[in-house]
């Protein structure tokens, strides 16, 4: 089998583009919505003490496959993370079940849609 490749001109635009995508700042993108998922969780977490509302945080991370962000929660219980235990529910110690609700997701929707927004918004300036 033979491939054979054949071009004209140069790769000046390629170029010119990989060169500003390695200078984009997607960390700064990341900690804007970081911290607006603090909020968003916050603002929509069940609250009795508001320990839980108050526990949220985000960590970014860059490894080898690109960066994520994570949102986490400190406030437990025996172990238990008490922000999913209100997301899902969980037994009572009489045998009893009381019914999670979903706050996380609606919280994280526009969030997440604002992300991408501005990821795409960054990466077609480029």
């Amino acid at each position: 089998m033979t491939i054979f490749f054949k071009h004209r001109g140069d790769f000046k635009k390629t170029e010119r583009f990989l060169e500003n995508a390695k200078n984009m700042n997607v960390a700064a993108i990341l900690h804007k919505y970081g911290s607006a998922g603090i909020s968003a969780l916050s603002n929509a977490t069940p609250v009795d003490t508001g320990l839980t509302a108050n526990s949220w945080d985000y960590n970014i991370t860059l490894d080898s496959r690109g960066y994520s962000i994570e949102w986490s929660n400190s406030n437990t219980n025996k172990g238990t993370i008490i922000a999913l235990i209100l997301q899902y529910g969980h037994g009572t110690g009489t045998g009893g079940w009381v019914e999670g609700r979903d706050y996380i997701n609606p919280a994280m929707k526009p969030i997440f849609d604002g992300f991408v927004r501005d990821i795409l918004k960054e990466v077609s300036s480029l």
